[in-house]
Order: structure tokens, then C-alpha cells, then sequence
């Protein structure tokens, strides 16, 4: 997990408003650590609105804020003025007119009774929101050819804010401006400021997100302002409104917020206090009974009442509550989302989760924002692990993140083939590393930019961003063809590799891939369509199920002909359960599609080990074969 933080108390800036003074609205200091509360006394605005921030282009502009409770409120921008009274809890909310994009900065006035905010250098142009985990929130600084991003990262009119960690499960309305700690790296980090693009601000910012923004502004010449709302270590449920989780019937989540619901009634942390003094004396009698010198800071016993799980950030909608919460209501132009690894801890019963989930955090962020059609972008699973070889092929399918990866596809086809224009989508599973944070970012917010830039911008005619789509799949006696949409091959223009295929047995194995013969030319030679794939193996003689890219850090190479980088996704067509394949293997009576035990899931694996012993034996036999057969005929043996 990145920056996993531990939160101070955000003090109050007394005296931060004094009547009649002119302020920069909520100026974040620079040269000094200071926190800037999410609510400051007296007349505020959100800490959404800011100097230096874009505000989304040819929508209809919210503004809001607090004051005194029926204290008129007169907000200015550009040729519109409007008035509103607070509320008796000092909120207030004004809706400015619509404006084209502009680059000229402009300034938002905000006046109350005695005192004015200013607001400086605000651009018109289009808002995306970053959401995910930790593989999103991955900085500049730390991938492939970041720092060449960073040395030549001067885009004044790409602004970016970070959104602060917070939690629900009050819908927060404002968040904090701070440098928040983080215990990973041991440093403070900026967040909850507008800033401008500079090579010293970028070296922090979501890698995923700032190619994003300057391919976007690049092409558009729009000002791009980027919010940040991802965060480390956290699951789909928790980035999904709460009272819409409860009205989902998926059987894993009932489970998981009935067991969220137990814990947090059952907290005591009264209790909890007491059993943290006591392992805190028995501690320091162990020490000095050692003879060893205990710190100063260490000397004092815990004397704080913990929250509990109510606290905790994958507590089903917290996330959405404390970081989406903020931004309800605000006028945006789409969404970016790359999450799924914490999901795939929970094995088969997470991918049942996630896939019931995905879509529905999908229509709940563009409620938030408003837009029942908001463009949401999702990129893939990245990789994680040692590359899948041909050796250990089948052993390396065993894997639930291949599952949750393959869930991003189809959650975007679903919303695909019932018409939605605006949904988006790239594969990151071909970027690959070994870590599970790959450094290889930059080609993913290149690639999702491509989407955005073709359905939002224009550019649909000079950019191709659909990914292969299968179009059906046609079962011959020994062997599988599959039609897809558009033509595909290896970009090294080698063999197709990423297939596998399986019959009744359901014991996978890769796939030998051709394309399928439809004639011959006028000189006899044979013809092919690299539109349609035929899919064999010497070990699966009546082949019924196929599988490609289902690896986690997968041997899979198609994409669409020509340097167009458009990967096939990862895509299955069975639905066997992780304990289901190969068939039989757990016995009867036991749940493949279920949790599965360490003993059970040692024993799949092993099944899948054989298979790839089987096919390693096989193949050295053939090739023995072929040498007999060629020695035979006059040819010398190699051996």
C-alpha cells in the first residue's frame, strides 16, 4: 500500500478571518508545515474551490461553501453574479452559468457581510478524477522515463489537487489542505491544494495521470485540471456508497457487511485501552528487567480511545464517503479508475463481488458528479509476479487477480453492448514488471488518453482506442475458431501466444494459434483472414473452452494489426471456479466456485503442475519423433 498515513488533528487557524479583509481564499502556506482545516470559521468556501483550480467548461459551475448561518452570500465569476442565503448548519450553494474554455485566468469572488474571498488564477477547461489504488496514486518520480516527464513538466494550464485520505461514514463535505505523513516512505506529502504543473510538483503526482493530462491538453489546448482520489490498499466497496452496497443481493457481499456490521457493534474500546496498557507494562517490565533502556516516547502509556473498524478505510463506502464526498455535486468532465488488487485477496467469492460491484460504483460516481453519462475510464489489473513461460503455463492460471482483471473487461462490455458511448477502456496486463507496483506507467495513461481523446475530443478518426472484440466462437471437431471484429496479430509479427484451450475435462492447455485458410489466390497460394483465429493442441482433441491472457503477469502477446497498441483483453469463455479447473480434482460435493481451503488450493495447483508436466513430456516425445523420422530418411540424428 502507498502512503498509508497516520492522521494528526487538523487544529483550527484562529483569527484566520477577520472582518472586513480581503483573503486568498484558504492560501495553503509553503514555506511551513500548516494545516488548513476542511471547514474554517466564518465565511469559506469548500476547499474543492481554490486558487489556481479549473473549473469544468460548458456545464453549469457549483459553487458552495459555509458561513454564518442566514448570512447572504454573493458569489462572482466572470459576467454571472449570484446571491444565496446560508442555512441554519452555515452551508450554502450557488450554480454559476456555463462558460467555453478559457486559459485566461480569471478570479471567483466570493462576498459576505464583512469579509470577501478571492479567488486567483482560475482557468475554464475540463476536470478528470482519478480513482483507484495504490498502482494509480504511483508517482511520477518512480516509474520508467519519469524523470524525463519530470525535467520538461511545465504545463501552466494543467492543474492538479490531491485529495486527502479520509474515511466515512458521514459523507464528508470538505477535506483538509495539509502536508498528510506518510509511514511507507517516511515523509510529508502535499495534498488538498491546487497546484500548477512544475517539474517539483510532478515528481509527486499519479504517473497514470499526469500522461493523461499532457497527452489531453497537448492535443485539446484545454486548461486539465486533475483531482486525485485514489488511495492505497483499497477495495471496490469501499469506493461505493454504502446504502447502495445494502441494496445488492450478491451472496459474498451480504456476507462481508454482515461481518462489518458485527465487528463495529462489538468494539469496545474501552476494553481496547485497557489490553493496549497492559502489553504496554508487561513491554516495559521486559525491557527493564533486560536492562534495556527504554526511549523517552516510549516511557508513556496509550491513553486514547481507538475507533475500531468504524475507522477503517476498506469498511464498506468509506472511502466514497470521506473522498468522493467531498466532490459530490462538483461539475466534472469524466473519471480514470485502475484498482483491484486488494479485491483479489478474497478468491472466488471477491471476483463474485467484484463483478456485481464494479458496475454499480460505476453508476454511483456518476451520480455523484451528476451525469448519468459521465465518461469513465477503466484500465485493467496490471501484472504482478514472475512472467507465465510455456513450462508453467497451466500452474501460473491459478490465480484470482487474472479473474478480477478479466472482470474490467467485461464490466465495460456489459456496458458497451447496452449502448453506453462513454464508457472506456485500456489493458495494462502486457506492461510488465515483477512487482506489483510495474514502473511501466506512462504507456497506460498514453493509452487511456487515446479513449478519451477519440470519444471526447475530436479525434476519433486519427485514434484507435477499442481493444479486439470477440464476435462469436465456433467449435469444429478438433479445434476452435474464433471471429473477432478487426484484424489481429503478434506486433513482432511471431507465432500468437496468450490461448489456451480445453475441452470436457476442462485441463487447459496453450493453444497452437493460425488463422484460418479462406481460399487460394490466383497463383494457388493459400489465403487467410487475420480476422478469425484457429485455436488447437496435440493434448486436447475436442476443444470447447478457450482462455487468453490468463496468466497474472501473462504470456500473451495479440493485438490489433499494425502499430495501433490496442491489446486483446483478458477474456475467457467458461465460468468455472478456481477450484473447477481441472474437472474433478477437489471431489465431489465441494464448491469450486467457493472459498477454498490452503489444502485444496495446493492440491488444484498440483493437478495444474502435471499438466504442464504432461505437455513438457509430450512435446520432447514429438520432437524425438520428428528426429527418428528425419534419421530414418537420411538425415543424421542430433541428439
Amino acid at each position: 500500500m502507498l502512503r498509508s498515513t497516520a492522521f494528526a488533528l487538523v487544529p483550527l487557524l484562529a483569527g484566520a478571518v477577520a472582518a472586513g479583509r480581503v483573503l486568498p481564499a484558504q492560501q495553503m502556506p509553503r514555506q511551513d508545515v500548516v494545516d488548513v482545516p476542511a471547514i474554517l470559521p466564518g465565511l469559506c468556501v469548500s476547499n474543492v474551490f481554490q486558487s489556481n483550480m479549473v473549473v469544468q467548461r460548458d456545464k453549469p459551475i457549483p459553487v458552495w461553501g459555509f458561513a454564518a448561518p442566514d448570512e447572504d452570500v454573493v458569489v462572482t465569476f466572470g459576467a454571472d453574479r449570484q446571491v444565496t442565503r446560508a442555512a441554519a448548519d452555515r452551508s450554502w450553494r450557488v450554480t454559476l452559468a456555463s462558460q467555453p474554455a478559457n486559459a485566461t485566468p480569471q478570479r471567483l469572488l466570493v462576498q459576505g457581510a464583512n469579509t470577501r474571498l478571492e479567488l486567483d488564477n482560475v482557468l475554464v477547461g475540463d476536470v478528470w478524477v482519478l480513482g483507484g489504488q495504490s498502482n494509480m496514486e504511483f508517482e511520477l518520480e518512480k516509474v520508467e522515463n519519469g524523470q524525463l516527464e519530470i525535467v520538461s513538466a511545465n504545463y501552466p494550464q494543467i492543474r492538479v489537487l490531491t485529495i486527502p485520505y479520509a474515511v466515512g461514514p458521514a459523507e464528508s463535505r470538505s477535506f483538509p489542505r495539509l502536508h498528510e505523513w506518510s509511514d511507507w516512505f517516511g515523509r510529508h506529502f502535499r495534498k488538498g491544494d491546487w497546484v500548477e504543473c512544475t517539474p517539483a510538483v510532478a515528481r509527486e503526482l499519479s504517473a497514470i495521470g499526469y500522461t493523461f493530462a499532457r497527452r489531453v491538453h497537448m492535443a485539446s489546448r484545454v486548461p486539465i485540471g486533475i483531482l486525485d482520489a485514489s488511495r492505497g490498499g483499497t477495495t471496490v466497496e469501499a469506493r461505493t456508497p454504502i446504502e447502495r452496497l445494502r441494496g445488492l443481493e450478491e451472496p459474498f457481499l451480504r456476507q462481508k457487511l454482515g461481518d462489518w456490521d458485527r465487528r463495529v457493534a462489538e468494539w469496545d474500546a474501552a476494553k481496547d485501552l485497557e489490553q493496549r496498557v497492559a502489553q504496554h507494562r508487561e513491554w516495559l517490565g521486559k525491557q527493564r528487567a533486560a536492562g534495556a533502556k527504554v526511549p523517552a516516547d516510549r516511557e508513556q502509556e496509550p491513553s486514547d480511545l481507538r475507533p475500531g473498524p468504524i475507522a477503517d478505510p476498506n469498511h464498506p463506502g468509506h472511502c466514497h464517503a470521506g473522498m468522493i464526498g467531498p466532490l459530490v455535486g462538483l461539475a466534472v468532465k469524466g473519471v480514470l479508475f485502475h484498482q483491484g488488487y486488494n479485491n483479489a485477496f478474497d478468491g472466488m467469492p471477491g471476483v463474485g463481488l467484484y463483478r456485481a460491484v464494479l458496475p454499480e460504483m460505476v453508476r454511483a460516481w456518476r451520480a455523484a458528479f451528476g451525469d448519468p453519462a459521465l465518461p469513465f475510464g477503466i484500465l485493467s489489473l496490471c501484472t504482478d509476479g514472475t512472467p507465465q513461460t510455456r513450462a508453467d503455463y497451466c500452474e501460473k492460471m491459478f490465480d484470482t487477480g487474472i479473474y478480477i482483471r478479466a472482470a474490467h473487461y467485461q464490466t465495460f462490455l456489459d456496458f458497451w453492448r447496452a449502448g453506453d458511448r462513454n464508457i472506456g477502456f485500456a489493458s495494462t496486463y502486457d506492461l510488465r514488471r515483477n512487482w506489483y507496483h510495474p514502473q511501466v506507467k506512462i504507456p497506460a495513461g498514453e493509452r487511456i488518453a487515446r479513449w478519451a481523446l477519440a470519444t471526447q475530443y475530436g479525434f476519433g478518426r486519427e485514434l484507435s482506442w477499442l481493444p479486439p472484440q470477440l464476435l462469436g466462437v465456433e467449435v469444429q471437431d478438433h479445434a476452435l475458431v474464433l471471429q473477432l471484429d478487426t484484424e489481429v496479430a503478434d506486433p513482432e509479427d511471431g507465432a500468437i501466444v496468450g490461448f489456451s484451450i480445453a475441452g470436457d475435462d476442462r485441463r487447459f492447455q496453450p493453444a497452437d494459434v493460425a488463422y484460418r485458410e479462406v481460399g487460394k489466390d490466383d497463383r494457388g497460394r493459400a489465403k487467410f483472414d487475420r480476422k478469425q483465429l484457429v485455436l488447437t493442441s496435440p493434448l486436447v482433441s475436442a476443444p470447447k473452452h478457450f482462455r487468453y491472457g490468463w496468466g497474472r503477469n501473462p504470456l500473451a502477446n495479440l493485438q490489433v494489426l499494425g502499430n495501433k497498441d490496442l491489446p486483446f483483453a483478458t477474456q475467457r469463455s467458461d465460468d468455472f471456479g478456481m477450484g473447477e479447473v481441472p474437472l474433478g480434482v477437489l471431489g465431489d460435493g465441494v464448491d469450486g466456485r467457493g472459498e477454498l481451503t490452503r489444502q485444496q488450493q495446493n492440491l488444484v495447483r498440483e493437478a495444474l503442475k502435471r499438466e504442464d508436466r504432461r505437455r513438457c513430456i509430450a512435446e520432447a516425445e514429438a520432437v524425438l519423433r520428428e528426429q527418428d523420422a528425419g534419421a530414418k530418411a537420411g538425415s543424421p540424428r542430433r541428439d
